[in-house]
């Protein structure tokens, strides 16, 4: 970040902001900012208020009480100013699948009033960004879903947001077109858009400069990936492959000396604590008294998933 950013409005500023629905309260008096010209990642699990907080930051839904300040306008007061200068992208897919490529772009550029020479040089950027320079007249349902978040990521920035909302742009989609996306997002980001990605996979956090993690509505962590790893994660991890994941997980699960277990990718992770005796060749030696004779044993530095899992462990 610049100094010149560095001393510019925050692009999101949100105070205290409430989101009740009955007696259900989805999003708990949140506060964070985003600077401008960042990825900032908006991380939690499903159901835990991160599509909410878009809907009010993007002047949808209204909030029971707080303030959004969104490029420097309150987004309740004036969600016209604001709507004008952001995108959206939503988790679900939100263009037209009996329309081509082509009528797709067409179709935002109308919504967003885009002048035809203005449309002519969006869309040309727009085609090739996505790779789909000579698909423009397939129709949009016959397109993988990789290539068909290209083209919504693509009609999201027809009309040159200066800020781009993201929720949830990577569901569903595999891992090499999800690595593919973020190259699309680093490229958006180099141009001087800042965006605001929800996501509930944890691997993406690493892609972003700044996170703040949300649990039933409220905002357990913010910071960047290097700062919330130093801050929120005084235990250690010891990384452990092994054939009978299953059993080994039970295991680690009622072994004394060990805070918490919990599958991570296709081996298991237990967390002692700092001060722990505990090291790799002694648990290795304990598993192996259990009967899990061919367990590797790792100690490793702590994942954005490690801290999150004992963040929310700590809430329960």
């Amino acid at each position: 970040m610049t100094d010149a950013t560095a001393h510019q409005e925050p692009a999101i500023s949100v105070r205290g902001l409430t989101k009740t629905f009955g007696d259900f309260t989805a999003v708990d008096g949140i506060d964070f900012d985003v600077p401008r010209g960042q990825i900032f990642g908006f991380l939690g699990p499903n159901g835990s208020g991160k599509t909410t907080t878009i809907r009010m930051l993007t002047g949808t839904l209204r909030p029971k009480s707080g303030r959004a300040d969104v490029l420097g306008e309150d987004v309740v007061r004036h969600p016209d100013r604001v709507q004008r200068r952001i995108g959206y992208m939503s988790q679900k897919f939100s263009l037209f699948e009996d329309m081509t490529v082509d009528e797709n772009l067409k179709f935002y550029a109308g919504v967003y009033d885009l002048p035809p020479e203005k449309f002519a040089s969006q869309r040309e950027y727009v085609l090739k960004m996505a790779d789909l320079v000579g698909r423009e007249n397939e129709l949009t349902r016959n397109l993988s879903v990789g290539w068909r978040q290209r083209l919504a990521l693509g009609a999201a920035t027809i009309h040159e947001p200066e800020l781009l909302f993201l929720d949830e742009p990577t569901s569903g989609v595999d891992p090499v077109a999800r690595r593919q996306f973020w190259d699309l997002l680093y490229d958006l980001a180099s141009r001087g858009v800042t965006l605001f990605v929800t996501t509930h996979y944890m691997d993406e956090a690493a892609h972003c400069n700044r996170l703040a993690f949300i649990y039933r509505g409220r905002i357990i962590a913010e910071g960047s990936p290097a700062e919330i790893r130093a801050d929120h994660m005084e235990q250690r991890i010891f990384d452990i492959t092994t054939r009978s994941t299953d059993p080994a997980l039970q295991w680690l699960e009622a072994a004394p000396g060990v805070d918490e277990a919990y599958l991570s990718g296709a081996s298991l992770h237990a967390v002692v604590p700092t001060g722990s005796p505990l090291t790799g060749a002694s648990l290795r030696a304990r598993l192996a008294e259990a009967g899990f004779a061919d367990a590797e044993v790792e100690e490793v530095d702590p994942t954005i998933e490690d801290v999150f899992v004992n963040l929310v462990s700590r809430q329960r």
